[in-house]
């Protein structure tokens, strides 16, 4: 299937990112994913505003073992990125997406999630949903809760979500979101081709609709649309604790600051956990030579079917 409605210029970072395209159709939506390799499956989920790009370095070094799967989100990517009147971007429909997707390639049982910003909610709610498919966790600068206890979430991402005037402008007009993570999630410079390819998919003010949606979607009052969804995986996150967890953190995030991982730890007190005092929000962009092995080395570890 190819997808005509996206239209990104992949060429500048082609390099980087030299993987075949798959495309699901989910209700006439174009569902963009990588699949890579063959063996236990390692499902990649990515937050905002990143894409399967963010994982390429991982694709490329654990494809030779096992079979990895990055998928873009709805408005994301290179999957197609509709009006709110065609697709609602709250949480449960991008987990309802993942399963659509884990179904359809027949993947239930023996699987490795490795999640990042949002994508960790996303893969939390679905590891809940089927505990017994998931052998394995990979955590980076995420969380399966609410705002640690007397914090906020910061002033840009507050105005992004309740001042509308400044939000459309800002993110869906300039491109504000996208363009200033490369500044602000990233703790080391990024080259120009890495930073095309973050932000390519957000190319024009309707591709830019997730970036927006994203942030509008974290629930903060009870009356949000996906309040009752991360109050639940709150309350029930414990039961995954049977589960070999990974966490590596950047510890110059702005946005999952350090109390979010000491809120980890507190409910993981097993999870085996490395911080990177050189490493931001873009945890991969930062410290990828760091990372690799560590992953490589858990999953040698903790071989499928050994909880």
């Amino acid at each position: 299937m190819v997808n005509i409605k996206t239209k990104i210029d992949t060429a500048p970072f082609r390099h980087l990112y030299p993987f075949q395209s798959h495309y699901l159709n989910l209700n006439g939506l174009n569902y963009h994913y990588l699949d890579e390799g063959d063996g236990d499956p390692i499902i990649m989920l990515h937050g905002n505003p990143t894409w399967s790009f963010y994982y390429r370095r991982l694709v490329t070094a654990l494809s030779p073992e096992y079979r990895t799967i990055a998928p873009d989100h709805i408005g994301c990517g290179l999957s197609d990125k509709p009006s709110p009147k065609k697709y609602d971007y709250v949480l449960k429909s991008r987990v309802d997406d993942l399963e659509a997707l884990l179904d359809h390639l027949n993947l239930s049982e023996n699987i490795t999630l490795i999640l990042h910003d949002w994508g960790g909610m996303i893969g939390l709610v679905y590891a809940l949903k089927y505990p017994d498919r998931i052998a394995r966790m990979i955590v980076t600068n995420t969380a399966g809760f609410f705002t640690p206890s007397g914090k906020r979430i910061p002033l840009r991402l507050w105005l992004i979500r309740h001042i509308a005037p400044f939000a459309t402008l800002a993110v869906l007009g300039f491109n504000l979101f996208s363009v200033a993570a490369l500044y602000m999630a990233a703790y080391k410079k990024l080259d120009r081709a890495v930073k095309s390819g973050l932000t390519a998919p957000y190319n024009s003010w309707n591709n830019r609709m997730a970036t927006l949606k994203f942030v509008q979607d974290i629930p903060l009052k009870p009356k949000d649309p996906s309040y009752q969804l991360v109050e639940s995986v709150q309350q029930n996150l414990h039961s995954l604790s049977g589960i070999p967890q990974l966490v590596c953190w950047g510890e110059h995030d702005f946005v999952f600051t350090m109390p979010y991982l000491e809120e980890w730890q507190r409910r993981f007190p097993d999870a085996e956990i490395h911080r990177f005092s050189d490493a931001g929000h873009y945890l991969l962009e930062d410290v990828p030579e760091k990372i690799v092995p560590l992953v490589k080395t858990f999953l040698e570890k903790h071989p499928v079917g050994e909880k």
